[in-house]
């Protein structure tokens, strides 16, 4: 995909850049919990709260929105990408660049039964630091705590 453009979340965007976070969500083999909100309610979420409070980007291709990247601080908080264009290099572009935007380390946090993103994450330079119960997350879903860099929790690493 080399005709990729990374560009800021717009207002317009909204609505698109849902859709993507939702059929990536809900692609078959996704190995991710079920979202607990609907198309609807994440379509509001976007505009609403990723828009105005998040650092967000959207990448295309051809015109169209096939992934989203949301930081929130040094936290990699968003990343996902149209199932139609996975596995061709859409998310590493996104993770350097997320890299590239906070070169003092990043974190994030992926499901336990999302064994494909563990994978993404370390073969990109992240190390896992932590698991929890899911206690903490909407879904109650166990989830693996993961750094890059010089983040600060991969100086505290817990079993």
């Amino acid at each position: 995909m080399d005709d990729l453009l990374i560009r800021p979340l717009e207002p317009y965007d909204t609505g698109e850049a849902a859709a993507v976070w939702w059929r990536s969500r809900h692609a078959e083999g996704s190995l991710l919990p079920a979202a607990i909100h609907t198309a609807e309610q994440v379509a509001a979420w976007f505009a609403e709260v990723l828009l105005p409070d998040a650092q967000t980007w959207v990448a295309l291709d051809d015109g169209r929105i096939v992934a989203v990247l949301t930081l929130d601080g040094d936290d990699l908080d968003q990343l996902y990408v149209d199932p139609d264009v996975a596995g061709r290099g859409v998310g590493s572009t996104l993770v350097d660049f997320a890299k590239d935007l906070r070169p003092g380390g990043l974190a994030l946090w992926t499901f336990q039964t999302n064994l494909r993103a563990q994978a993404f994450y370390q073969a990109h330079g992240f190390v896992e630091v932590r698991r929890t119960d899911g206690a903490e997350n909407e879904e109650r879903a166990p989830d693996v705590r993961m750094t890059w860099g010089n983040h600060p929790e991969a100086l505290t690493r817990h079993s």
